[in-house]
């Protein structure tokens, strides 16, 4: 590692630099960088950034990592400060972060950093994240493809918002979310509604896998600085399926699940409602402080169990969780994924044990759609088009014809 008073006397040139209180706090740091660039790189204190950036030395840079935790977010004007000094130069900026609140860190982002990596840094992600801010910029004539590709959006409208959460890790409620979606948009040939997806598994969302979807830069952005957005900005955020269905896919990196706030999550689903007929949000399994906005706004919220121990329990602590925040739990639906056959009795006895003893109800039961589930998922495509004659697809689609009516009912009740 180059030390401080060598960035000023070796001539050798530095590509990049460490910027921290004390780089020491952060020893994978100083792994990966020494695994990139060997001792083409520095390290800067937050207060010597600013002057070195300024000076000639500074002009080979490619960029520098900015390393903070909790103790330095009092300093987060002075970190902006950094961030635009590097900017002006041409100076790429990736944010490493550790125990940072999501506030501080969607502030430093809008300001101007790169890249996110989250301390400790998983394996191989520092050297990807700087791959990404080596790689060209967009030739000019390139810059319109974005505006071409982005979805073109009517207002107007007021969606039906369907939320859908599993209440246990592979239960099945992505699969759920991706395939009721997709029977939802392709449910007429002649005035098929408006369907919106939205992933909001911000760290590991696979809606973008199960349909083989690119995951656009344009997610990120408009998460950055949700403030401002528009049905434009929106647009531009969405990628089609078959021109079919419009899909909000999760960022391409990992990022804190309370990034968004209620507010923001609210704003959110009020441009998606009025540029759609219908919404439907897949939701992460984590409870988070917007869980209560979806909850609130959402006509229809499907929670995703399975027949076994660990759906009945967090059933249960779900139970109790909202109706101690005097929250609606009685808006749930509960469904149940890989429901018993209609000869199994022994399997019927225990879906109505289970329900008895948590006090809720298992009407919605969709039947175990065998290995050709998982090999949909895999291939990125929909039941619809991988196993049409699928009994979980054919579920679906009738559970798509009852939501068509509610939508129909509530459009003449407004």
């Amino acid at each position: 590692m180059t030390s401080t008073t060598d960035l000023h006397t070796d001539p050798a040139p530095i590509v990049a630099c460490t910027v921290s209180r004390d780089v020491q706090n952060f020893d994978l740091l100083i792994e990966d960088m020494e695994s990139l660039l060997g001792e083409a790189w520095g390290d800067l204190g937050f207060d010597e950034a600013v002057a070195f950036l300024t000076q000639p030395e500074a002009e080979s840079l490619e960029f520098v990592a900015i390393a903070i935790d909790a103790e330095d977010e009092p300093l987060l004007q002075d970190l902006g400060e950094i961030i635009a000094n590097a900017k002006a130069r041409g100076v790429k900026v990736v944010l490493i972060a550790e125990d940072v609140t999501p506030a501080a860190l969607h502030q430093l982002l809008r300001q101007g950093a790169d890249e996110f990596v989250p301390y400790p840094l998983p394996e191989g992600e520092l050297a990807t994240a700087v791959e990404r801010m080596r790689m060209p910029a967009p030739a000019p004539q390139a810059e319109a493809k974005p505006a071409a590709d982005a979805v073109k959006l009517k207002g107007g409208g007021d969606g039906v918002l369907i939320a859908v959460q599993g209440v246990a890790g592979g239960v099945g409620a992505t699969t759920m979310a991706v395939n009721l979606a997709y029977e939802l948009a392709t449910s007429s040939k002649d005035k098929a509604p408006r369907v919106c997806l939205i992933d909001l598994g911000l760290q590991f969302g696979s809606v973008a896998t199960y349909l083989d979807l690119p995951r656009r830069e344009a997610v990120l952005e408009l998460l950055s600085d949700i403030d401002s957005m528009d049905g434009d900005s929106f647009g531009q955020a969405l990628v089609s399926f078959e021109g079919k269905l419009q899909v909000f896919t999760s960022p391409a990196d990992i990022l804190p699940l309370d990034m968004l706030g209620p507010q923001d999550m609210q704003r959110l689903l009020d441009v998606a409602r009025e540029h759609f007929d219908f919404v439907v949000v897949d939701m992460p399994s984590t409870l988070v402080q917007w869980t209560e906005t979806v909850l609130n706004e959402a006509q229809i919220y499907f929670a995703v169990v399975e027949l076994d121990m660990r759906s009945a329990q967090n059933t249960l602590r779900l139970k109790r969780a909202l109706q101690a925040e005097d929250l609606p739990f009685s808006k749930i639906r509960f469904l149940l994924n890989n429901a018993p056959k209609f000869t199994d009795l022994q399997g019927k006895s225990r879906v109505r044990r289970m329900a008895d003893s948590l006090g809720i109800s298992l009407e919605l039961q969709m039947p175990d759609g065998g290995r050709l589930v998982p090999q949909a998922c895999d291939h990125g495509l929909p039941l619809a088009n991988h196993a049409p004659k699928n009994p979980l697809r054919r579920e679906l689609q009738k559970l798509a014809t009852t939501l068509l009516s509610f939508g129909d009912s509530d459009a003449e009740a407004a």
